[in-house]
C-alpha cells in the first residue's frame, strides 16, 4: 500500500497536460497581429539598458569591441529564442515556458517554471517603475526624491526603500488599467512608445557615424596620457587596457557578452500571447526572431556610435549618451536622449505587465493557482482579476521595497524558464506521433501493439532500425535529456566557481573536466542517432541537438554565477511556491480532475468552461 501511495504521488507530479493538435478555442480575444507581436518583443527587450549599458561594458570590461560582445550575447539569446519560436509554433496557447513545460516534462516543473516566471515578472515591473520615477526625478532636478527623503524617509535598510516612490505607485497602476481596457488597446501604445524608441535611436546611431572619429578604436598610451594632462580628475578615467579595439583581450569580451546577454531579456513575454495573436504559428516565431534581429541591430549600432564618439575610458557609466554628445557639442542633443530612455522605459514596463498576468491565467485555469484569477472580462475579454491582482502587488513592490538585491532572482526565474524550454524542444522533436501528448489511452494501444523485438539494445542506441520516432526511441531521448541536464549542471558549476585551480593547471579538476564533456559527448551522439519526428511545423529549431544543448549550457552557467543569497532567496520563494502546490494546486489541477471522468472526454471540454460565473 505505501508503495502504490507513492508511486500515485509521484505519477500525479510527473503528469503532462493532453493538447489538441491546432489552434483550439480560446477566451481571449485574438486582436495581435505579427507587428504587434514584434513591437511588443522589441519594447519588452529594447529598454533603458540601450541608454546605459553600452557606457558601462565599453568602460571597464571590453572598450569599443563591445560591438562583439553584443554579437556573442545576441547569438546566445537567439539559442533560446529558436526554442521559444518552436514552441510558439508547436503550442499556440497561454502560458509560455510554463504551459510547455507542463506537456513535456511535467507538472511539478511546470508550476515551478510558472512560479519563477510570475517573480521574474512582478520584480521586473516593480524594478522599471522605479527607473522611470528616477529618470523623470532626475530630468526636472531631483526634486521628488529630495521631498519625499525629507518627510517620509523609511529606515529599513535592504529591505525598504529610502523613501515611499508613490510616482512608481501611480504609473504601475495606470498601466495596470490600461492592460485591463484590452490587449489591443495595450499594443498600440507599446508601438507608439517602441516606434519614438527606435526613432531616437537611429537618431544617436547616424550622429555617432557622423561626429564619431575611427581613432577611437585605435587609442594608445599616448592619447591616454593626453586625456590624463586635460583632466583636473583623473578619478574620472577608466583603465586604458592594452589599447586599440580589444584593450582588455577576449576575456574581457567574454565579460562583457555574459554582461550584454541580459540585455536581450525580453522576447518571451511573445510567447504569452499565444491565445490572443490571430495567427499565433506563425506570428509567435516571426515575432520572436525579428524582434530578437532589431535589438541586435540597435544594441551595436549605438554601442559602435557611443565608442565612436568619445574614447571608452572617458565614457560616464551612468549616463553615457548625454556625456557623449556634450563631447562631441551636440549637448541639447540629451533632451532627445531624455525622451527616447522614458519611452524605452514605458515600452519595458508594460513588457513586463502584459505577459504577467497571462501565466497567472494560464496556471488558474490548469488549477495549479487560486481558480478565480482565471476570470476573463466579458467585454475587454481579458484576464482581468489576475492583471488586477498582479497590477497591485507590482505597485506595492514598486512603492516601498528596496529591490537591487532582489534583482538576481529575476534572473534566476527567466534563466530557468530559457533551460527548460530548450529541454522541451530536445525532447519533443524524437517522441513519436504528430500530437504533443496522445491520450492514454493511445498509449495504451501502443504498447500493447508494440513488437516484441523493440528492445534497448547498443544498436538500437547508435543505428536504430527505425526511420521514424518509436516509443522506445523517444523514452531513450527522455533518459538522456535529464542526464545531460545533470551532467551540464555540474560542469557549468564547476566552471563557474572552481575557475581558478582550473586556470592554475590543476589535474584533478581538469580531469573532472574533461570526464564530464566525454560523458555530455557521448550522450549527445546517442540523441543524434535517434530518429526525429518529421510532422510538419511553421518553424523548427536547426542542428538539433547541438543548439538547444548549447542554449542550456549558456543558461544554467550564468546561473551558477549567482551568489548564495540570491539562491537562499530564491529558496524562500520555491517554499512558499511549493506550500500552495501541495496544499492547493495537486488536488484541484486539471488533469487530476481528467483523470475521474471519462476517458472520452477530451481536454478542450475540460477547460471550456465559464470562469466569470463563478
Amino acid at each position: 500500500m505505501p508503495m502504490q501511495k507513492l508511486r500515485r504521488f509521484g505519477h500525479k507530479l510527473a503528469r503532462r497536460r493532453t493538447l489538441e493538435p491546432g489552434m483550439a478555442e480560446t477566451r481571449l480575444a485574438r486582436c495581435l497581429s505579427t507587428v504587434d507581436l514584434v513591437a511588443l518583443g522589441v519594447g519588452s527587450t529594447l529598454g533603458a539598458g540601450v541608454y546605459v549599458l553600452a557606457g558601462e561594458v565599453a568602460k571597464d570590461k571590453a572598450g569599443p569591441s563591445i560591438v562583439i560582445c553584443f554579437l556573442v550575447a545576441a547569438l546566445s539569446s537567439v539559442l533560446a529564442g529558436l526554442c521559444y519560436a518552436e514552441f510558439g509554433a508547436r503550442v499556440p496557447r497561454s502560458g509560455s515556458a510554463y504551459l510547455y513545460s507542463y506537456v513535456t516534462v511535467g507538472e511539478l516543473w511546470a508550476f515551478t517554471t510558472g512560479w519563477n516566471l510570475i517573480l521574474s515578472y512582478v520584480i521586473g515591473t516593480a524594478s522599471v517603475a522605479r527607473a522611470w520615477s528616477s529618470a523623470f526625478d532626475n530630468l526636472i532636478g531631483n526634486h521628488i526624491s529630495q521631498t519625499l527623503q525629507g518627510s517620509i524617509s523609511l529606515h529599513v535598510p535592504h529591505v525598504l526603500a529610502e523613501y515611499p516612490d508613490f510616482f512608481a505607485l501611480g504609473l504601475v497602476l495606470l498601466l495596470t488599467g490600461l492592460l485591463a481596457l484590452g490587449a489591443s488597446e495595450s499594443a498600440m501604445v507599446t508601438k507608439v512608445f517602441t516606434v519614438v524608441n527606435l526613432l531616437v535611436l537611429g537618431f544617436v546611431i547616424i550622429s555617432g557615424f557622423i561626429k564619431g572619429d575611427v581613432h577611437n578604436w585605435r587609442l594608445t598610451e599616448e592619447d591616454y596620457k593626453l586625456a590624463m594632462d586635460g583632466l583636473n580628475n583623473t578619478h574620472s578615467l577608466g583603465s586604458l587596457g592594452s589599447g586599440g579595439f580589444m584593450p582588455f583581450g577576449v576575456e574581457g569580451i567574454l565579460r562583457g557578452a555574459a554582461t550584454c546577454f541580459y540585455a536581450f531579456v525580453g522576447f518571451d513575454c511573445i510567447a504569452t500571447t499565444g491565445e490572443e495573436a490571430q495567427n499565433p504559428q506563425r506570428s509567435i516565431p516571426l515575432g520572436i526572431v525579428i524582434s530578437l534581429f532589431v535589438c541586435f541591430l540597435a544594441y551595436f549600432g549605438v554601442s559602435s556610435a557611443l565608442t565612436l564618439m568619445m574614447p571608452y575610458y572617458q565614457l560616464h557609466p551612468e549616463s553615457p549618451l548625454p556625456e557623449a554628445f556634450l563631447h562631441v557639442g551636440w549637448a541639447p542633443a540629451r533632451y532627445v536622449v531624455a525622451i527616447g530612455s522614458l519611452c524605452a522605459l514605458s515600452t519595458s514596463l508594460l513588457g513586463s505587465m502584459f505577459p504577467m498576468p497571462r501565466v497567472i491565467y494560464a496556471m488558474a485555469e490548469d488549477g495549479l493557482l487560486f481558480r478565480f484569477l482565471a476570470r476573463i472580462h466579458s467585454g475587454t475579454r481579458t484576464p482581468i482579476v489576475a492583471t488586477v491582482v498582479s497590477g497591485i502587488i507590482a505597485a506595492f513592490m514598486a512603492f516601498l521595497f528596496e529591490l537591487a538585491d532582489l534583482v538576481d532572482l529575476m534572473s534566476i526565474g527567466t534563466l530557468l524558464a530559457y533551460s527548460l524550454v530548450s529541454i522541451c524542444v530536445l525532447i519533443l522533436r524524437y517522441q513519436p506521433g504528430q500530437e504533443m501528448r496522445m491520450e492514454e489511452d493511445e498509449l495504451e494501444l501502443q504498447e500493447e501493439t508494440m513488437p516484441e523485438t523493440e528492445n534497448l539494445t547498443l544498436q538500437a542506441l547508435f543505428c536504430p532500425s527505425n526511420s521514424s520516432p518509436t516509443l522506445l526511441s523517444g523514452q531513450v531521448v527522455n533518459v538522456c535529456s535529464s542526464m545531460l541536464a545533470l551532467l551540464l549542471s555540474v560542469l557549468c558549476l564547476v566552471l563557474a566557481q572552481w575557475s581558478v585551480p582550473l586556470l592554475s593547471g590543476d589535474p584533478v579538476w581538469i580531469a573532472a573536466v574533461v570526464l564530464l564533456l566525454m560523458l555530455i559527448t557521448g550522450i549527445t551522439g546517442v540523441i543524434w542517432r535517434q530518429p526525429q519526428s518529421s510532422a510538419p511545423l511553421h518553424f523548427k529549431v536547426p542542428a538539433l541537438p547541438l543548439l538547444p544543448l548549447l542554449s542550456i549550457f549558456v543558461n544554467v552557467y550564468l546561473m551558477m554565477q549567482m551568489t548564495a543569497g540570491t539562491w537562499a532567496r530564491f529558496g524562500v520563494w520555491m517554499v512558499i511556491g511549493f506550500a500552495i502546490y501541495f496544499g492547493y494546486g495537486i488536488q484541484h489541477s486539471l488533469e487530476e480532475v481528467k483523470n475521474d471522468e471519462p476517458p472520452l472526454k477530451t481536454r478542450t471540454r475540460t477547460v471550456d468552461f465559464d470562469l466569470s460565473s463563478t
